[in-house]
């Protein structure tokens, strides 16, 4: 269930690199967040990247997270360099008279 809520999450289309990015990397922590401590990870990790193949066909951000849950299943044991998403401004009335 958590998997494929975080699928959809991801699966929002084209966006810039480094906003894929960020959110990649989130949706990795909330999937290996929802993993029972005692679960087999790179069974888990393999059928999530197949779950989200086709959504990583669709969009960036669930390509890089597919990116992930390979590098990270076939890695040995080791702290991820992961980073906290940076809070940005969304453009506010600017944004939104420009969009007219």
């Amino acid at each position: 269930m958590m998997l494929a809520r975080t699928i959809a999450q991801l699966d929002v289309g084209a966006m810039p690199a480094e906003q894929a990015r960020e959110l990649a990397e989130f949706g990795f922590l909330q999937w290996l967040g929802g993993l029972a401590a005692d679960t087999d990870y790179r069974k888990e990790a393999m059928r999530a990247v197949a779950a989200a193949e086709a959504a990583a066909k669709r969009s960036p951000a669930a390509a890089l997270f597919r990116e992930l849950l390979i590098a990270s299943a076939g890695a040995a044991p080791a702290a991820a360099s992961l980073r906290a998403l940076q809070p940005r401004r969304r453009g506010g009335a600017r944004s939104r008279r420009a969009a007219w």
